[in-house]
């Protein structure tokens, strides 16, 4: 298009096209470019004439950034900001925005769906009728959920919503949360341990920082139930995967549900694949037909509000807003 004046780089895309934001860059003068592989140098390379960069779980680095003296803004396609370096962006004026709110029933029903596939055995069951069996010869009953204890570790919109979700179940439901945020019938309770005492079910909805990184290690698997279960549809490092393993072979915990893992994919042989007790999916807790039209859509409109000089929906580095460094200025909405 001859009338085009700005470029946007797209990193990488877990859904089959770019139709979406492709068509909301457009109306406004920008042109769309798909990195063909999301490699930190093609990256760098491509980044030398992009006004904007868009991303979903390609790692951009200071490299990267460094390479785009033109670009505005860097904005994901997501609610994690763990795979851009934010600090660096920050430092050379770069608006740095996500999308908090898109997927909560997605991930909230993802959640649960772990939960009760482990609840009701659904994987050995599964297992053994693909081989032939009819789950006769399948040890152990399954789990009466209804007086069950869910512990959410955070409490925001993905949390509240599972919380909602397993009170309809019957289950109570008790929290970990440093909002102070009150949920109607959800108990906050004042510590992590806490919450992996007495908890049949974690589940983890808490972003991936410094702080949070192994949140969920060998002590903290050893406090919880025998019988209980770990849920993560937040972030695959949250999770010592080592630990996991050894507590699930010394049965200090019954099970896993994973949508995230460290590293993604999985490597083939790893053990986790092979386990009768851990369900596993490959990070689609946020997809769905409905879900992705709407990232694709505020993503896209985060991009377009900062190069029409408007603050976006949501900045993950609002100090850069006041920075002599930022690369123009914008205007609050």
């Amino acid at each position: 298009m001859s009338d085009v004046r700005m470029r946007v780089l797209v990193t990488d895309v877990a859904w089959p096209t770019v139709d979406v934001e492709r068509e909301v860059l457009a109306a406004a003068g920008a042109e769309l470019v798909l990195a063909p592989s999301g490699e930190p140098a093609e990256l760098a390379r491509l980044a030398g004439d992009a006004d904007a960069i868009l991303t979903c779980f390609a790692k951009v680095t200071a490299e990267v950034l460094e390479a785009a003296p033109r670009c505005r803004t860097v904005a994901r396609y997501g609610v994690g900001v763990d795979n851009i370096d934010v600090a660096r962006a920050t430092e050379l004026g770069m608006v740095v925005s996500n999308v908090p709110v898109y997927c909560v029933d997605e991930v909230a029903d993802s959640a649960l769906l772990g939960i009760l596939a482990l609840a009701r055995r659904l994987l050995p069951l599964n297992r053994d009728i693909v081989r032939g069996g009819w789950g006769r010869d399948v040890p152990g009953a399954g789990t009466r959920l209804r007086g069950k204890v869910l512990g959410l570790v955070g409490l925001g919109v993905i949390g509240s919503a599972l919380a909602a979700r397993a009170q309809a179940l019957g289950l109570e439901v008790i929290a970990y949360d440093l909002s102070g945020r009150p949920v109607p019938g959800v108990r906050v309770v004042s510590s992590l341990d806490h919450v992996l005492a007495e908890a049949d079910a974690v589940s983890l909805h808490v972003p991936l920082t410094a702080a949070t990184h192994h949140l969920i290690g060998a002590e903290q698997l050893r406090l919880m139930k025998p019988t209980a279960w770990l849920v993560n549809t937040a972030r695959g490092p949250l999770v010592d995967n080592e630990a996991l393993l050894a507590a699930l072979d010394a049965g200090e915990i019954a099970g896993a549900a994973l949508d995230v893992t460290d590293p993604e994919p999985l490597p083939a042989d790893h053990p986790l694949r092979r386990r009768d007790d851990v369900v596993l999916t490959p990070h689609t807790a946020f997809s769905s037909d409905g879900s992705l039209a709407e990232l694709a859509t505020r993503a896209a409109a985060n991009v377009v509000d900062v190069l029409q000089g408007r603050v976006p929906a949501t900045v993950v580095n609002p100090q850069v807003l006041t920075s002599p460094a930022l690369r123009r200025g914008l205007e609050p909405r």
